[in-house]
This record gives C-alpha cells, sequence and structure tokens, in this order.
C-alpha cells in the first residue's frame, strides 16, 4: 500500500437502491444523482457514465498540469471524449474505456506528449492501468 503523505480530499457519498432505480448523494449535497441501468428508459444515470464524467474531468486537468510543466498553452477548447463500456465474459463483468482527447492547434508531437504526461499522472488512470483495457486516441 503506498504510503499517504497527505489526503488532499475525501469525496464522501451515500448511495441505495443500486444502479436500477437507485440514488447516490453527496455529503455536501452538490452531487444529487438518480440511477438507472444501462440502455433502459429510466430517468437517471448509470455508473458507467458517471466514471466516464469524472475521469475526462480528472484526464484534463492532468493535461493541464503536464501544458505547465512542458510550458505549453493548453488550448482553451480542450476535451475528452470518454467511453466506458460494461462488459461481460462467461457470465462475469468487466470494465473496457477509451479516451478520445482533442487538443485543437496543437502539433500532433506536442499533443501525444501532453497526453502520455497526463496519463500517467492522472489518479483515476492510475487506479485502472493494468485493470483494465484502456486505449487513448488523439482525435
Amino acid at each position: 500500500m503506498t504510503q499517504v503523505e497527505n489526503v488532499l480530499y475525501t469525496g464522501k457519498t451515500h448511495t441505495t437502491g443500486g444502479r436500477d432505480g437507485g440514488s447516490g448523494r453527496s455529503d455536501d449535497g452538490h452531487l444529487d444523482v438518480k440511477f438507472s441501468a444501462p440502455g433502459s428508459s429510466g430517468s437517471g444515470t448509470n455508473p458507467e457514465q458517471m466514471f466516464a464524467a469524472g475521469w475526462s474531468a480528472c484526464f484534463i486537468g492532468a493535461i493541464g498540469l503536464a501544458a505547465r510543466k512542458m510550458k505549453v498553452t493548453m488550448p482553451a477548447d480542450t476535451a475528452v471524449d470518454a467511453e466506458v463500456d460494461l462488459c461481460q465474459v462467461d457470465g462475469a463483468y468487466f470494465l473496457q474505456a477509451r479516451l478520445n482527447v482533442s487538443l485543437p492547434g496543437l502539433e500532433r508531437e506536442a499533443a501525444q506528449a501532453l497526453v502520455d504526461a497526463a496519463h500517467q499522472t492522472c489518479p483515476y488512470s492510475k487506479a485502472t492501468r493494468g485493470n483494465i483495457d484502456v486505449v487513448i486516441n488523439l482525435v
């Protein structure tokens, strides 16, 4: 286990009912969501969408950190389209993901360097590394 020097933040939620009709709320009330099963006609989101949104937001932050370190101006319209698949093989569930990163106006080599650095520092990328298949596309 990694020796923690400083806990910067702890996200706290309370969830009931699970992915099919449940809900989740953060302790500060900023997050208040209803859940629906993926592909259903329910009105809520699902854990895969939540994970995709969180990872893509964090990844953009990691790109910004890399840009500052490399003294590269990050495009204002930087975007990440995350796709998180819920898969099943022989009754076992697993995830796989793709991050489609747009860094308009940057030369491809500079953009790729930022994406590579971000993937090494983003906490979500670290958490998934070696655990799920991840493809990062520079678009």
